[in-house]
């Protein structure tokens, strides 16, 4: 008798099927490089999800795609690497993208620069939940698109400025994973950190209990997140009802 296998935690599956589906998907220039981090920092990513994308969650941040400073180089989502080493307690192996940008190596935990917006939205976790542990029970981070687009110049280019055929084929796979993520963590609510990913998370969920709303993202390039990121992020969750 053949030895049964041990199933995989949802979320790793989720994950696993997503990269496989965007590693099919093609994207003509200006695009000219694509980053997988569910591919080359796998180790770490699966870290993240085994330890904290476990259980019931009451909210459920969603981000766009991931930084250059951050997911792309630990694979964590919003994944500022002081942050994700020293707050999480995730490091891990980190490969190195079939397609390297020479203006955006990838170094995994060795990067020397950090990602804004990772910074600002985990030290807000922290500040907020006091342990990993106790973020753990409530909440968790997952961004929508898995991808990095960098164009010739090395300029990130963001899902929405796709052309319709390419993202229409990039939002079928992302819209799976997210609905499955989501029936997997059967979170209260889902908040879209900035616009695109509450649009994005209306379109996907439709049918699903789950109540969207959205945050300001804590872009560098926001003038209002620049005036006092999470002070906003307190208001924009006091407009939802939300209480941490």
């Amino acid at each position: 008798m053949a030895k049964s296998s041990t199933p995989l935690h949802p979320l790793v599956a989720i994950s696993r099927k997503l990269c496989k589906d965007v590693e099919e998907l093609s994207f003509a220039e200006p695009v000219t490089h694509v980053y997988n981090p569910l591919k080359y920092a796998r180790d770490p990513h699966e870290r993240y999800l085994l330890q904290f994308g476990s259980g019931k969650k009451r909210l459920v941040f969603l981000g766009m795609n991931p930084g250059p400073f951050g997911m792309a180089q630990t694979g964590v989502p919003f994944g500022d690497i002081a942050m994700v080493r020293d707050f999480l307690g995730i490091t891990g192996k980190v490969g190195i993208p079939a397609n390297v940008h020479p203006k955006r190596p990838v170094d995994g935990f060795g990067c020397k620069r950090s990602e804004v917006s990772g910074t600002r939205l985990w030290g807000w976790l922290a500040e907020r939940f006091k342990t990993p542990g106790a973020f753990a029970k409530q909440a968790f981070v997952v961004n929508y698109c898995p991808l990095v687009f960098m164009e010739a110049s090395s300029k990130n280019r963001t899902p929405d400025q796709l052309p319709p055929e390419e993202r229409k084929a990039l939002f079928e796979c992302c819209n799976r994973a997210l609905a499955a993520t989501i029936e997997a963590l059967k979170p209260e609510w889902v908040l879209g950190v900035g616009a695109f990913a509450e649009g994005r998370a209306k379109e996907a969920l439709v049918g699903q209990r789950v109540k969207i709303g959205t945050i300001l993202h804590p872009s560098p390039a926001s003038p209002r997140a620049n005036r006092g990121w999470a002070r906003e992020v307190e208001l924009d969750l006091a407009k939802c009802g939300i209480e941490l």
